[in-house]
């Protein structure tokens, strides 16, 4: 078992910085892939980014790329989200999950199986 828990979400302005980050616990596979995913009020989760814990390899949602970035720290077990340049659209629940998933499923939640609770960021303008 996989345990995740976030943190680091708030309530920010248009145009500011965000750091959110996710505890990882339990038994992990360096052949994991870690990913951040969001859901808005009323729409779909939805993709924002994910790391291979092994090559550090990373992938992003075409709406953050250039903003956000996806870290990770092996001695710590967390995984980073550095949140730049923040857009009231970027209001949402952010979870951090894992998984064995393919490149080509990489944005597909349901390749994902491990998720934590969700932390909320609200950004307003």
């Amino acid at each position: 078992q996989v345990q995740l828990v976030e943190s680091g979400g708030r309530l920010v302005q248009a145009g500011d910085s965000l750091r959110l980050s996710c505890a990882v616990s339990g038994r992990i596979f360096r052949s994991y892939t870690m990913g951040w995913f969001r859901q808005a009020p009323g729409k779909e989760r939805e993709f924002v980014a994910a790391i291979r814990w092994s090559s550090g390899n990373t992938y992003y949602a075409d709406s953050v790329k250039g903003r956000f970035t996806i870290s990770r720290d092996n001695a710590k077990n967390t995984v980073n989200l550095q949140m730049n340049s923040l857009k009231s659209e970027d209001t949402a629940v952010y979870y951090c999950t894992s998984g064995l998933v393919p490149d080509i499923n990489i944005n597909s939640e349901t390749k994902y199986d491990y998720w934590g609770q969700g932390t909320q960021v609200t950004v307003s303008s």
